[in-house]
């Protein structure tokens, strides 16, 4: 696929990195010649100097051969209109745009985004895509990721093995006898800087950071089998008041009630201005690193601490600190990979990433197939899957052993109808399914093939 990506910012250079290393043609276009020489000398990625937006700049970058254009630049209106002229102009079959300004992603004004006014095929807003995945953690305790499948009815969380957790030292393949009540699969399994697909013979081992599929109604069983309480978060402090700040503290007004919420903010005019976009959470001005201020938000009763500053050393540092005081888990909003493999040891819960998010955002508009959702895992270890299987798909007929590829490639739940099936070696693949998969870069072309759906089919 022929990718045009517009911004070579932190987001664009995200995006170059994961689709320049998973056989696409992608060429990168911003203004600034420091951040081209940087990403076309470090990423297998064609380099363009100028304005995004501009007709002239997005011919030499040779937008009229490319299948998908991706605007991330700084400026909501740059996005906006080099997707108008790739659609105009270029006639760019898949548009995507980074649009953050709460104005342009306001329900009320949605039709401005239909194919006959400005086509946008996706939005991209790393603000609420970071606070609806913090939001959804907030029902799950214990959970670092919460990820919905097949309209919810499955859910793939992300959570770390406590001590003395049931689940521990027990064979994969024990768990449905030893656990009747846990209907899960365990698709991935990152133990301290390395990740790997489980096989029946693998253990949990305690501090495992584990990747699974449960159906929602089983959630709870899940968090007491990975030695959680099934108390839910009551009460959340978020340090800092920027866009993903209040972005935050909006989604859990709106959208769980009985939750205590407290913000602090250093600066103190946009300090003010959070405090009157809010309705119920109690807004601080003070320093996140300040253990006075800490304490007097009450930072030791909270049961979960996000901090979503801009500053990635300052949101490493106050987690910490919220921990010491007592914090019973504590989030860590990071942009920058270099930090990741720190978190661990240090004592941080989870890391927020926006360009995971992001990521996952724009893959079910590159995997080939009929596909419904993805989702990337954190450092680019691999993808989960749900994709459906059409009548022209390969995989029809097919049983789940001959589809799995240990190590590389394993089916997790299908889909069938109403009904969730956890897929056993004999399980047959039928039109319709709706298979959740977890696939390994090694194996994307073989899942492209297995799900690819041929002309014939339409």
């Amino acid at each position: 696929m022929k990718v045009l990506i517009c911004g070579a910012g932190q987001v664009g250079f995200s995006i170059a990195r994961y689709l320049s290393t998973h056989d696409n043609d992608v060429t990168v276009v911003d203004q600034s010649e420091e951040l081209v020489n940087h990403i076309s000398g470090t990423l297998d990625v064609r380099g363009i100097v100028g304005f995004a937006s501009h007709p002239d700049v997005l011919a030499r970058a040779d937008l009229h051969e490319a299948d998908m254009i991706i605007t991330v630049t700084f400026a909501d209106e740059v996005n906006m209109v080099a997707c108008q002229i790739a659609h105009s102009l270029f006639n760019v079959p898949i548009k995507i745009a980074r649009v953050r300004n709460k104005s342009y992603l306001n329900p009320e004004w949605s039709a401005l985004y239909k194919p006959d006014h400005m086509p946008i095929d996706l939005i991209i807003s790393p603000e609420l895509e970071v606070a609806r995945a913090i939001g959804r953690g907030l029902e799950v305790p214990g959970a670092f990721e919460v990820i919905p499948f097949a309209e919810q009815k499955i859910q793939l969380i992300g959570i770390r093995c406590k001590a003395k957790a049931p689940i521990l030292n027990t064979p994969l393949r024990l768990l449905d006898g030893l656990f009747p009540e846990l209907d899960l699969s365990v698709l991935f399994v990152v133990r301290g800087d390395k990740g790997f697909v489980p096989t029946g013979s693998d253990e949990l081992k305690e501090e495992d950071e584990v990747y699974l599929l449960i159906p929602q109604e089983m959630l709870m069983h899940a968090v007491e089998a990975f030695g959680f309480s099934d108390q839910k978060s009551q009460r959340l402090l978020i340090l800092g008041g920027g866009n993903v700040g209040l972005c935050l503290s909006e989604e859990v007004e709106a959208h769980h009630p009985n939750i205590s919420l407290m913000l602090i903010e250093n600066d103190k005019d946009r300090a003010a201005y959070v405090a009157n976009q809010l309705s119920r959470a109690v807004v601080l001005r003070g320093d996140a690193l300040d253990l006075e201020i800490l304490r007097e938000a009450n930072a030791k009763a909270a049961d979960k601490v996000v901090a979503v500053t801009s500053d990635d050393k300052v949101n490493i540092l106050a987690s910490l600190l919220a921990k010491r005081i007592g914090a019973k888990q504590s989030m860590a909003l990071i942009n920058s990979s270099s930090y990741s493999s720190l978190i661990p040891s240090l004592g941080i819960d989870s890391v927020i990433s926006p360009k995971a998010l992001t990521v996952s955002s724009i893959l079910q508009y590159v995997r080939r197939g009929r596909i419904r959702t993805v989702h990337s895992l954190r450092d680019n270890f691999g993808e989960v899957i749900e994709a459906e299987a059409v009548g022209t798909s390969s995989v029809l007929g097919m049983t789940v052993g001959e589809i799995n590829m240990p190590q590389n490639l394993i089916i997790g739940a299908i889909i069938r109808g109403e009904q969730i099936l956890m897929p056993r070696e004999e399980t047959v693949i039928k039109v319709q399914d709706r298979v959740i998969l977890m696939v390994t870069s090694p194996a994307v072309k073989r899942f492209e093939k297995l799900f690819s759906v041929r002309l014939e089919y339409f």
